[in-house]
């Protein structure tokens, strides 16, 4: 059986079992959406949003790209942030990265990784820049392999940092309180999230004590 096949029976399969436990759920999503939650989170396809928190269609409405990040001059970003806060009333926006990232891998790494790939090359230039400003601190880590796991955390707090700055954020809190932001790191070895950082719509961050040093500024 071809894989396309296989997956448009996976699809009858999944649909029967939806409606086996909720009849009526079909009918319900035709009305409309109502997320709780905007996910932000990268394009890896090890790490399914829905499936990792065993979240039901319509509570997460999700944007995802390589790295997890948020260009203020990225139409396709800026369209889902209006979208979710200005007409869906999200209450949160969850910034999510992982593990092993290979986009953050191949920057930390340098050499001829990215070269071959000058769209992600592009897209992955704030990264950049937060290595080049991190490069002192990431030599103390003796594996790539770690250093690419603390750029992953420094990244999740950047992206949260710049969305509290972002006009569409700001006047929502202004108007409304909402939404908070969260940025969570999934750890693909154990299939666990980890909270990094949070922020409140009072502007005060908020964070895991023992992880307060992982507070990274928006490069």
């Amino acid at each position: 059986m071809q894989f396309f096949d296989r997956l448009l029976l996976e699809n009858r399969a999944w649909a029967d079992d939806m409606k086996a436990s909720d009849p009526e759920i079909f009918q319900r999503l035709h009305q409309g959406q109502s997320p709780a939650a905007l996910w932000i989170g990268c394009c890896d396809s090890r790490v399914p949003a829905e499936q990792i928190c065993n979240a039901k269609p319509g509570e997460l409405f999700i944007h995802r790209n390589i790295a997890n990040l948020v260009h203020e001059e990225d139409a396709n970003v800026s369209s889902v942030l209006e979208y979710a806060i200005n007409a869906l009333k999200v209450d949160h926006i969850i910034v999510c990265g992982h593990r092993g990232c290979g986009g953050i891998q191949a920057t930390v790494s340098g050499g001829d990784a990215l070269q071959a790939l000058p769209y992600v090359d592009r897209h992955l230039g704030q990264v950049k820049r937060l290595v080049a400003e991190r490069r002192p601190e990431l030599e103390t880590f003796a594996a790539l392999s770690e250093q690419v796991d603390h750029v992953v955390e420094l990244n999740v707090s950047a992206q949260v940092e710049r969305l509290s700055g972002m006009r569409l954020v700001t006047d929502s809190w202004r108007e409304r309180r909402a939404p908070s932001l969260h940025g969570w790191v999934y750890d693909l070895a154990s299939g666990l999230l980890e909270e990094v950082c949070r922020r409140d719509p009072d502007g005060m961050e908020a964070e895991p004590a023992q992880q307060s040093w992982l507070r990274a500024a928006a490069g």
